[in-house]
């Protein structure tokens, strides 16, 4: 079907200092595509990040019902030891990491902030669709 949506092309996320939200970012994989006062537009994980400048207190974050901080994207790695390896980076790199966690489904996840306080959410599992199409084991 042509008219189906595809795929999701960008991401934004809410930043309040696009250069020192930038360099983060390139710390943890990124590659910067383009950068002025107002944004920067990344590659991450296969997909076009763009940090947008935001007013105080703004994240990509919401609540659950629950009344839980969630976080809005989940990135995938492949495999436990790809996520146990990427967690101690992380922490070593003295970014907020959750505990690596059992959710009570296949594989396990933790949560990690970037500056400003953006959730996001490693899985251990990666999609077996992306795996066919790039051709990884």
């Amino acid at each position: 079907m042509s008219r189906s949506l595809m795929r999701i092309g960008t991401s934004y996320i809410p930043v309040q200092d696009i250069e020192l939200s930038a360099e983060w970012y390139v710390n943890i994989g990124a590659v910067l595509n383009y950068q002025d006062k107002e944004k920067a537009i990344l590659e991450l994980a296969n997909q076009s990040i763009f940090l947008v400048k935001s007013s105080e207190k703004q994240s990509a974050n919401f609540n659950d019902i629950d009344g839980k901080e969630h976080f809005s994207l989940t990135f995938e790695v492949n495999g436990m030891d790809a996520l146990t390896t990427l967690h101690r980076e992380f922490k070593e790199k003295g970014i907020t990491v959750g505990e690596i966690e059992d959710r009570g489904h296949a594989g396990k996840n933790f949560v990690f902030l970037d500056l400003d306080g953006n959730m996001f959410d490693v899985w251990s599992e990666l999609s077996p669709i992306f795996k066919e199409k790039y051709g990884i084991n």
